[in-house]
């Protein structure tokens, strides 16, 4: 049973609420429970998890939520009790400390330290921007714990920097060292003669932690964020700092690490790093240098960086770690035993997995799965601390529960050798994880013993002695539990390695003559030369916990209790953003292939058949095609219900519209829809096993697509019309005009469909209202071979007639030429473009192009429009029909302006409206297709591609011509008009393949 409470008003951060969540999870008798700010963003995450409740979804930003699956009405009192207790014991802590007073605005802040020259920001992402802006505005540099920035907010935020002399650390800046005092996720670090420069996080603390253990010094470790050797962003950050660092005589060696940068920006680096005048050793993760040059040293390992860090201070050469430890159990190399590896960050991870494909001599490296840096042959290496793990959760620097979860699976595998894990200490980090970890390793241990297995547990503790979790109690603890504990991470994927009987070269380096380039060093800003020598002030926006350590180190800090403003909903924007920049796959690109399928296609009508002769699924029982995204008979609108007893009738199934409604109630009758079966049906779509359908080929890529033949206006069976004249003239089509088109199509060997699209779009078609040169153009192909084959006169006069005067002829032929394009089209399976647009009166769905088969929905619109005389807005059904293809391709509503004489009869004003919603339309779409030029919009092509992006991006959804049905079954068709799709559809389809690329948020 869900029970939620809701405190108004009452913000707090997220990590602390993550460990409150923790916390209260723990309570016996809760099964489930949850504690967040009601962001969309977090009421999402309630969702994911279950726990979605109506006063959740009614609550805003900036109301804390309880929600808890509880058993026990009287658990909720106790449940809110700990809670207060937690807050109680929170704000105690903070009281009495120096400087802890608390300010909730900028102004205020900057009155009480108003020679502040640092912000630190740990508040959500899409916010943060904007307030580093401001802080640099106030002469301020800025360290931005927070993460979800985009690239462009980043670089134009350091462009802004470096031209004011300032600097932005990140954003997603874990860990910070400013003049020895921790700023963010840091170990306490003896100061010391060495600078770093870096992405900083785990890296970073794995150097300072050796430096220090090794007795020597960190004076300044610079967090850069992981984007800033970005092309886009260029290494602003790092080239300055490496400026600042050059001209700061205290530092001596120098160190610059990072993940794999841009290869522009690694060059430009190197070239301005090859003319300082001081040591300097570069660690560009993943690549192996095979030799140093003079003073500038290129290292493999943050373990080889860090010694020869020391060497150079001391003029000395640090010795090497040693792992002292029985290796007399370790598996051979043919026992064939895997490496589960479980990291608390992304650059230790990283390294492991760059030493473990050395190992395995891996010549490409295998593709990264969702939350893996490594995963090939049983070896996994997981970033515990990528977003896939963290969305909504703690991070497994403060919380052991998805680590003890992993080593529990990964014991379960009989390959598994070793199990590797880091262990992060310093400030910020869990205050015992050693202590939280063990009985986990010591019962799998009995577990892998009682079933005749050997697991080894590796470590690696990166801390120091001075951290208050102490660094010796953690090793010891881990010792006497049997777990091999390295001094280093490289140590300890080696020794991972040599325990399943593998190891990798570490090769002496020779030193050669410095390469030097003809850069021109900068002279550093004084205001960086300023901070990188005084301990800062600070002015700390988000977690208190940054603020609380900066104090212990003697720092004046204002705490900025900041919360979101107007509770908006972010979650869109950082959905787009991610998707903007992608960097695994190129959307545009992909966007770009399906477009080029779309143009390169070449439809052609290829026979006129029985539906069920070229749709498997109708030939065993009974089974009727809808239109629209999958339905339930009982939510149909009351005309596709009308339509079903229409096909019921016309397949003698029943003989009277009572039976025939009992038949379809019944639950005998196996509904499908069309899409799903590669056909489309216009309004209600209804269609049955011997309806006479087209099938048109897409010969570029041999796919076919189906679709029924249109009827005419009025009364009509797509409309919801079911009577006697409707029955019989399907029966007529069944029996003479689908026969007749068949045998006329197959010996003309087929019509291609472009050239009629082409002539008619410059003869005034949109090819969703207006089909009438389309259909004049497909009478003029069949007539000649009508006439003279062997058939009954009064049958080929009738057929003629029919065609003659079926002015929408074509719309359905159109319908299954879209499909059949549209479904080559998607076969590349990436991107956003819209590859099907559909509505059964209940919802309206999507389809796009990464997510392949997925529907996406949202409450249908009614159309709006004229209505034939007698009628109004209050006699419509809600919007039907698979017509919306159309739009798919390109033509009917998105191609307003090719057809200027409907627009007033579909709603819009004129001439200069339909034009107006054209051009609106190029502003969803990616292209223009060449194969249709519409002569009145200065021979331009139809717009082409909808991109799902640009409609969330910009709110702008696709315009659809459509008929108007009454709501009623058997008034049939009532006037005509345009409507809209719910925007809703494209915000989860873009958020279902953000998710597919790997966003969390």
């Amino acid at each position: 049973m869900l029970k939620t409470v809701v405190k108004k008003g009452s913000y707090h951060d997220s990590v602390v609420l993550m460990l409150l969540t923790n916390q209260i999870s723990t309570i016996e008798g809760v099964k489930k429970v949850s504690i967040m700010m009601a962001t969309p963003a977090n009421k999402d995450i309630f969702k994911q998890s279950g726990l979605d409740t109506e006063e959740l979804m009614a609550s805003t930003a900036n109301d804390m939520v309880v929600v808890a699956d509880i058993d026990d009405d009287s658990l909720l009192d106790t449940i809110m009790k700990e809670i207060d207790e937690f807050f109680k014991k929170q704000s105690a802590s903070s009281e009495g400390k120096k400087g802890a007073e608390s300010v909730k605005s900028w102004d205020k802040a900057l009155k009480k330290l108003p020679d502040a020259n640092l912000a630190v920001i740990s508040i959500p992402g899409a916010y943060a921007a904007l307030e580093a802006d401001r802080a640099l505005d106030e002469g301020m540099n800025v360290f931005m714990f927070s993460d979800n920035v985009t690239i462009e907010d980043e670089k134009k935020l350091k462009e802004k920097a470096h031209e004011k002399g300032l600097a932005v650390m990140g954003p997603d800046c874990g860990t910070g060292i400013i003049q020895g005092v921790p700023v963010a996720f840091t170990n306490s670090v003896t100061p010391g003669a060495i600078g770093i420069i870096g992405a900083s996080g785990t890296g970073i603390q794995e150097l300072t932690t050796i430096i220090d253990r090794l007795g020597e010094g960190v004076k300044n470790a610079i967090g850069t964020g992981g984007r800033d050797l970005s092309t886009e962003v260029g290494g602003i950050t790092m080239m300055d700092m490496i400026d600042a660092m050059e001209d700061d005589d205290t530092v001596k060696v120098l160190i610059v690490i990072s993940k794999p940068p841009a290869k522009e920006v690694r060059e430009k680096i190197s070239a301005r790093l090859s003319v300082c005048k001081k040591p300097v050793i570069t660690l560009f993760l993943g690549e192996k240098p095979e030799y140093h040059e003079e003073n500038f040293y290129h290292t493999y390992t943050l373990d080889e960086a860090a010694r020869l860090a020391v060497s150079l201070v001391r003029g000395t050469k640090a010795e090497e770690g040693e792992v002292h430890t029985d290796r007399s159990e370790f598996y051979p190399a043919d026992a064939k035993k895997t490496i589960k590896a479980y990291y608390s960050g992304g650059t230790l991870a990283g390294e492991a997995a760059m030493l473990i494909k050395d190992a395995l001599k891996l010549a490409i490296p295998p593709e990264k799965a969702e939350g893996f840096m490594l995963k090939t042959d049983g070896h996994i290496v997981v970033d515990l601390g990528d977003d896939v793990y963290t969305q909504g959760k703690p991070h497994p620097m403060i919380d052991p529960a998805k680590r003890i979860e992993c080593m529990q699976e990964a014991v379960d595998d009989e390959s598994t050798g070793v199990i590797l894990f880091d262990i992060m200490l310093g400030y910020g980090s869990h205050e015992d994880m050693a202590g939280a970890l063990l009985p986990t390793i010591k019962e799998l241990q009995k577990k892998a013993e009682a079933e005749g297995r050997k697991v080894f547990f590796v470590s690696t503790v990166c801390g120091t002695r001075r951290d208050y979790q102490g660094y010796d109690e953690a090793v010891n603890k881990l010792k006497e539990a049997g777990v091999i504990v390295c001094e280093t991470n490289k140590l300890a994927v080696r020794t991972a390695i040599q325990a399943i009987g593998l190891d990798f070269d570490e090769p002496e380096k020779e030193i050669r003559p410095r390469q030097t380039s003809d850069v021109v060093p900068q002279k550093a800003s004084e205001k960086l030369l300023q901070m990188l020598s005084e301990k800062p002030k600070i002015i700390n926006l988000g977690l208190k916990s940054f603020a609380e350590v900066a104090e212990q180190f003697g720092c004046e800090v204002v705490q900025y209790d900041w919360m979101p403003p107007a509770g908006g909903n972010v979650e869109l924007i950082k959905t787009l953003n991610f998707l903007r920049h992608y960097d695994g796959l190129d959307i545009d690109e992909a966007n770009r292939e399906v477009i080029a399928k779309v143009v390169a296609s070449q439809p052609v009508i290829k026979d006129n058949v029985r539906a069920k002769e070229v749709i498997p699924e109708m030939r065993e029982g009974k089974v009727i095609l809808h239109a629209g995204p999958p339905v339930a008979y009982e939510n149909m609108p009351d005309p596709m219900q009308g339509s079903c007893v229409g096909a019921v009738l016309f397949e003698e199934w029943a003989d009277n519209e009572a039976d025939a409604r009992k038949l379809l109630e019944s639950g005998e009758i196996r509904f499908i829809p069309c899409h799903h079966v590669k056909a489309v049906g216009p309004m209600g779509g209804i269609t049955s096993p011997n309806m006479a359908v087209f099938v048109v080929e897409n010969v570029t890529d041999g796919n076919e697509a189906y679709c029924t033949m249109n009827e005419g206006i009025g009364k009509v069976l797509r409309f919801g019309a079911y009577s006697e004249e409707v029955v019989e003239r399907l029966r007529w089509m069944r029996d003479v005009l689908g026969p007749t088109l068949g045998r006329a199509i197959r010996e003309l060997g087929g019509i291609d469909v472009n050239p009629l699209i082409a002539k008619a779009i410059a003869m005034g078609d949109e090819f969703h209202q207006r089909n009438i040169a389309a259909s004049l153009a497909f009478l003029k192909e069949v007539a000649p071979t009508i006439t003279k084959m062997d058939m009954d006169d009064k049958d080929r006069y009738d057929v003629i007639k029919f065609l003659s005067d079926t002015d929408q002829f074509f719309l359905n032929i159109m319908m299954a030429t879209g499909k059949a394009v549209m479904d080559a089209a998607r076969t590349i399976e990436r991107g956003t473009i819209v590859t099907a647009m559909c509505r059964n009166g209940y919802e309206f769905g999507i389809r796009i192009a990464g997510m392949g088969d997925e529907w996406f929905t949202g409450p249908v619109n009614t159309p709006q429009g004229l209505y034939f005389t007698g009628y109004d807005g209050e006699d419509a059904c809600p919007d039907m029909g698979d017509s919306a293809i159309t739009e798919t391709v390109g033509v009917g509503g998105m191609a307003m302006i090719a057809a200027p004489a409907v627009t007033r009869f579909v709603g819009a004003g004129g001439y200069e409206d339909a034009l107006r919603t054209s051009t609106e339309m190029t502003e969803i779409t990616i292209d223009r297709n060449p194969n249709f030029i519409i002569p009145n919009w200065n021979f331009q092509g139809a717009c082409l591609g909808i991109d799902a992006r640009l409609v969330v991006e910009k709110g702008i959804t696709p315009v659809i011509n459509t008929g108007i049905a009454h709501k009623i079954a058997g008034y049939g068709q009532i006037g005509a008009g345009t409507v809209h799709p719910p925007i809703e559809c494209f915000e989860k389809a873009i958020a279902a393949y953000a998710k597919k690329l790997g966003f969390t948020s």
